[in-house]
């Protein structure tokens, strides 16, 4: 059962953060961020993006940021809840 909690939680996080990543691609295209010369995105600048650094400024992309940011925080939950469980789990 606990095998099979960690799978799932880990197939759940690991979603968590692709979501992150394309919102903040996203975001960097809206911003005007380069992209390399083969005309692919390099890496995803995720904090630099969560605080606003270099990042448009227009109601849209904030909004999306701010759905970034959301979902960065149910990551961070979701591995504070997985702790208690790996505590009381007494493994």
């Amino acid at each position: 059962m606990f095998f099979a909690f960690c799978g799932l939680w880990a197939a759940a996080m690991i979603a968590m953060w692709i979501s992150v990543t394309r919102l903040c691609y996203a975001i960097e295209a809206r911003s005007g961020r380069p992209i390399l010369g083969n005309g692919l995105p390099g890496f995803a600048n995720v904090f630099p993006v969560a605080f606003n650094f270099g990042v448009a400024k227009d109601k849209e992309t904030q909004r999306m940021r701010w759905r970034m940011i959301q979902r960065l925080l149910v990551i961070g939950v979701g591995f504070a809840f997985f702790l208690i469980v790996l505590r009381e789990a007494d493994i």
